[in-house]
């Protein structure tokens, strides 16, 4: 099954409803660039986030959740670009997602239905990856054994990310 999805109140409603940090999800939209949002700036502690709904999902399935890539700031937590993967289903046990930016590839570990870098010098590269490329395609397992292929774009992502950095007091 192939799904193209979507625009940007699809993208607000899912990070809204979905988002993997509750804080997250309650920040204002900061602008619109290119294929990616950035959000940021409510009161209290600052999370900012830019965010990504994927061109084109491949995988032998009948129904999926929401999917998305995230890079987040939560400055006074220490966490600086941390990347997030949204699956829209249970990985498999153990699985690890591979991400992928003009070819090179990046493995994530997972932990039910997300995907994070193994540590904060994976998450560095995966953005310095993200700033430089155009395309990204993250790969994954379902529990079911489902391999799915998620494909987003990364124009305006420095943009967005830049913003996000920006506002949430990042350099």
């Amino acid at each position: 099954m192939t799904r193209h999805t979507a625009t940007l109140p699809t993208l607000v409603l899912a990070l809204a409803a979905a988002a993997a940090a509750p804080a997250a999800a309650q920040q204002p939209l900061i602008d619109n660039f290119g294929d990616w949002s950035a959000f940021g700036g409510a009161e209290g502690e600052p999370t900012c986030y830019a965010a990504s709904l994927p061109k084109k999902e491949t995988g032998e399935y009948d129904k999926r959740g929401d999917t998305y890539v995230m890079v987040v700031h939560r400055p006074k937590s220490g966490e600086v670009g941390v990347v997030t993967v949204r699956a829209g289903y249970t990985y498999k046990k153990d699985s690890k997602v591979a991400f992928t930016v003009d070819g090179e590839t990046v493995e994530m570990f997972t932990d039910v239905d997300h995907a994070w870098a193994f540590d904060d010098k994976a998450d560095k590269r995966l953005v310095q990856m993200m700033r430089a490329g155009r395309e990204l395609v993250v790969s994954g397992t379902s529990w079911r054994g489902t391999e799915t292929k998620d494909s987003y774009s990364l124009s305006g992502f420095t943009a967005a990310y830049t913003a996000i950095s920006k506002k949430c007091g990042v350099n």
